[in-house]
């Protein structure tokens, strides 16, 4: 229809607009603040289990809701319903934990899109608590309607979440896919005199970019492109954490073992593409994903 804009379009207007900018920084720095990095962070992010922990807790509690509304709907037992209902209240609060967590280390058009996401689920959160209250006083008429409400408010909330997962890629891991990009095999990469010693670097080996760090004539070389959101690794730092090589990215802090490229700490879930290495008689570096 002429004139009329679909959500897709009105998320993409969230993107841009900075009418919010404000409360956001204030609000993502408190929760960097409150939340320092650590295991409660690397938990909340989800790196003990390899993905990010706020989708599924999300798909448990709005599942629950929206269970609650089919039973009002069927006019099955109210007893049930109202069982949902607290089920999904208090699952809400992991939830909101594990996202803020999330959100606070994103782009800003994706807080930005992630921040009225958050307000519609307050919303709803707020109408499914008023419908057990109401509900539990004996009025399951009004329970009814507020539980309707709030699902409404809360499809709302969930497309906005879908569109930071899919349309933006918040979540998704974004280092390369080497073993589609790079063919198995070993492949030249550069001489080892052109490397600095102890200082990391970019090189490029056919459609990917990789952090090459050189300590005298050993060679690492993992995917640069960080996980999480893409970050240059090779502009990072290198640490220690309890005794081993890390690097850190220098966008959002993800931190990677240099020696198989695995999470040490979030926000990053996924792993750093790591890569097998040798230097030929001639000094040449040649490397080969790991499989």
């Amino acid at each position: 229809m002429k004139g009329f804009a679909g959500p897709v379009a009105l998320a993409d207007r969230l993107e841009k607009s900075k009418a919010m900018d404000a409360p956001i920084r204030g609000l993502a720095k408190t929760v960097r603040e409150r939340v320092k990095p650590g295991w409660l962070r690397d938990l909340l992010h989800g790196v003990p289990i390899g993905e990010p922990l706020h989708p599924p807790l999300a798909s448990v509690t709005l599942g629950c809701w929206v269970s609650a509304a089919v039973l009002d709907a069927a006019g099955a037992d109210p007893r049930a319903a109202r069982l949902l209902l607290a089920t999904g209240i208090a699952g809400s609060l992991p939830t909101a934990a594990a996202g803020l967590t999330d959100w606070s280390s994103l782009h800003r058009e994706q807080q930005r899109v992630g921040f009225v996401h958050m307000a519609g689920n307050l919303t709803a959160l707020g109408l499914f608590s008023a419908s057990l209250l109401v509900r539990l006083r004996g009025r399951e008429r009004t329970g009814r309607m507020l539980s309707f409400a709030g699902l409404g408010v809360g499809m709302l909330g969930a497309y906005l979440g879908g569109h930071l997962a899919y349309r933006q890629a918040a979540g998704a891991n974004h280092a390369p896919q080497v073993t589609h990009l790079v063919p198995l095999g070993w492949h030249d990469l550069c001489p080892i005199k052109d490397l600095p010693d102890g200082r990391p670097v970019a090189r490029r080996l056919g459609y990917i970019q990789l952090f090459v760090l050189r300590q005298g004539e050993a060679v690492t070389v993992l995917a640069d492109l960080c996980p999480h959101l893409a970050g240059p690794l090779h502009q990072g730092r290198l640490v220690m954490e309890n005794g081993e090589a890390c690097v850190v990215c220098p966008w959002h802090g993800s931190t990677f073992r240099l020696n198989d490229g695995s999470v040490r700490h979030g926000p990053a879930t996924a792993p750093a593409p790591t890569f097998e290495t040798r230097v030929r008689r001639d000094g040449t570096i040649q490397v080969r994903p790991l499989t």
